[in-house]
């Protein structure tokens, strides 16, 4: 059976695996709490590595936890004048 892999594992995995520049909610409190700062904050990062048990993004900045998330730019049919 397949294990799903979710947040800031996903993140490590995806760097494992190759990925060079990963779009992600940051936090160094929690996986939730990244996603939770959505709401009120953006803070988000474009993740190069991880080292040392941080993950870095193109600024050099470190985050503790690192949830990969999907940028798109809206059209006129996500949402209803």
């Amino acid at each position: 059976m397949d294990t799903v892999i979710v947040g800031s594992e996903l993140t490590r995995s995806m760097l494992e695996d190759g990925h060079q520049s990963i779009w992600c909610a940051v936090s160094d409190e929690s996986d939730e709490n990244a996603l939770k700062d959505q709401v009120g904050n953006d803070f988000t990062s474009r993740i190069v590595a991880f080292e040392d048990g941080q993950f870095y993004c193109t600024g050099g900045m470190p985050w503790k936890y690192a949830v990969p998330i999907e940028i798109v730019a809206l059209t006129r049919y996500d949402f209803s004048f």
